[in-house]
């Protein structure tokens, strides 16, 4: 948890700055007249109820991810263009954009009739590129962030006499995005502890503060950014407006190098804390609202529902009602790889795990009957990968494993547990490196691979799936390879190496029929050749 002193105006020192400040009755006046209607919906404000029963707190979800363009940013982007003049109009807008103001603005635009160009930064999603074009807008992509984006923006206005619509930086733009709030204390009438916000440049939060601090300033308005890229947390703590060199990009709605001057001055003055979220924590709060809404949220979305679950866990709440705004799901499919791969560990439901076994036959049975021994329970295999390697002439083998933990930071002890069973053991279940990179490239060609016959396996996922895989083998045969990996299915796709000698091969095939799991036999595919085995395929 991260906490910095607030309530300390300060002034709007940038000469760039246009944005005078308004007072907190100015801007109650703002939202409570604010056009956004003509093209916003009141989102509902739905209950988390398995993740309020697991965090003994009611979360409650402001769903911004129902509006037309799955986001929150045509509230702001038409509040501002429906106050421009005709003449204003006529030239048409621009903005900068990591996605959703964009598509706000360009539906803006397509209502009123009005040219939008759009500057995004090459990162952005192809989602909303697509989303962003197929409303109108005229897409020119520049720079890695937002802030690059905006540069280039800001050479186009002037070239061509656009008027810049601001995605945060702007009183009629948050203003539109105070109405969130408004609709909150409309649809939660009754206890109400906190409001948890995602920040990118600011305008969200500060519409959102300013409207809850006039009308109910007991209830807490906490920040969340994530961990790389937090300028709002970092300018707050500093008193002034820091730009970041570098933000990280997963979260791409809210990877802002530098946040507004007016937005800055709202967050000292207005809110209570800041939360900074992990990659990890966020994939988890992606699954979560998925379990309680089925909908996919965007990172940037669910980093609200993250900041929820950490702060329970430091605050060790009970019986609090929170709300956590899901600010827009705009997220690329591709994308939900990386996403449910990483969940189990940001939730800490996986411990990954570098297990050092001898290499030596047997060794691998002795190894699965520790996990089956471990402390608070047997834990399912989530992962394994293991090949067969005398790169150091060692006598030992290396070997990557995910295992279902029981509880949250039990990872360490996994770790012990295998040290007592006489087995060296390295958690991995928070290095960058294994979980991003390092657990696909377990493997490569062995010369003591001989003999080796590559199959792929469908196995049950049911307990003791694997131990008759083992218990079915012959004793003079050797597993040199092994790959596996928990996809969520009733049942798991399995490569495995078996070395056996030719003579035995009609044994081997009574193995297959007494094992009756589907298999495919892949010891000619070229692939396999090419990357695992030295020689070349008998023809």
């Amino acid at each position: 948890m991260v906490r910095f002193c607030h309530r300390h105006r300060i002034a709007m020192s940038s000469p760039e700055s246009t944005v005078q400040p308004l007072t907190s009755t100015d801007y109650l006046k703002q939202v409570l007249t604010a056009r956004v209607y003509d093209v916003a919906i009141e989102s509902d404000l739905t209950p988390a109820r398995v993740l309020s029963r697991r965090l003994h707190n009611t979360v409650l979800l402001k769903r911004e991810d129902q509006q037309a363009v799955f986001s929150f940013k045509l509230r702001g982007a038409y509040n501002k263009m429906a106050h421009l003049s005709a003449e204003q109009l006529e030239k048409g807008v621009i903005c900068a954009s990591a996605g959703n103001h964009a598509q706000g603005v360009a539906l803006a635009a397509r209502r009123m009739g009005t040219r939008a160009v759009i500057v995004m930064p090459t990162t952005t999603p192809q989602v909303k590129v697509d989303a962003v074009e197929a409303l109108g807008g005229e897409v020119e992509l520049a720079g890695d962030s937002y802030s690059d984006a905006y540069a280039r923006a800001v050479q186009l206005q002037q070239a061509q006499g656009l008027t810049f619509v601001h995605p945060f930086d702007d009183p009629l733009v948050i203003a539109g995005q105070g109405t969130i709030a408004m609709e909150i204390l409309r649809q939660q009438q009754g206890p109400l502890d906190a409001v948890f916000v995602p920040i990118g440049g600011g305008g969200l939060i500060s519409g959102v503060a300013g409207y809850i601090k006039a009308v109910r300033p007991e209830v807490k308005i906490i920040g969340v950014q994530m961990n790389d890229s937090s300028a709002m947390a970092q300018s707050v703590h500093a008193g002034e407006r820091l730009a970041l060199a570098d933000v990280g990009l997963f979260a791409d709605g809210t990877a802002v190098k530098q946040v507004g001057e007016e937005t800055l001055r709202i967050a000292r003055e207005l809110v209570d804390e800041f939360v900074l979220v992990s990659t990890d924590g966020v994939c988890a709060a992606i699954k979560d609202v998925f379990i309680d809404t089925r909908s996919i949220i965007e990172p940037s979305g669910a980093m609200s529902v993250a900041a929820v679950k950490q702060y329970v866990a430091e605050h060790d709440t009970r019986g609090e009602t929170y709300v956590a705004i899901l600010s827009g799901a705009n997220m690329n499919f591709e994308r939900l790889r990386f996403v449910a791969e990483r969940a189990e560990v940001g939730e800490e439901r996986e411990a990954l795990l570098a297990v050092t076994i001898p290499e030596e036959r047997g060794s691998f049975r002795r190894f699965c009957d520790v996990i089956g021994q471990l402390p608070n329970g047997p834990r399912s295999v989530t992962e394994f990968n293991y090949r067969i390697s005398d790169a150091l002439d060692t006598g030992q083998a290396h070997v990557f494993v995910g295992l279902t933990t029981a509880s949250r930071g039990e990872s360490p002890y996994l770790a012990e547990a295998f040290q007592r069973a006489g087995f060296s053991a390295l958690d991995l279940t928070h290095d960058e490196l294994a979980k991003e990179h390092l657990r696909y490239m377990i493997g490569g060609r062995s010369p003591l691979a001989r003999n080796e016959r590559l199959l792929r396996f469908i196995f049950p996922e049911k307990p003791g799936a694997l131990v008759k895989f083992l218990g079915l083998m012959k004793p003079g045969w050797n597993i040199s390879l092994f790959h596996y990996r928990n996809h969520g299915a009733d049942y798991g796709q399995i490569l495995v190496g078996m070395q056996v000698p030719p003579q035995e091969d009609a044994a081997f095939q009574r193995f297959l029929v007494e094992l009756d799991y589907p298999w495919v036999e892949e010891t000619a595919n070229p692939a396999y050749w090419l990357f695992l085995r030295e020689g070349e395929p008998a023809t």
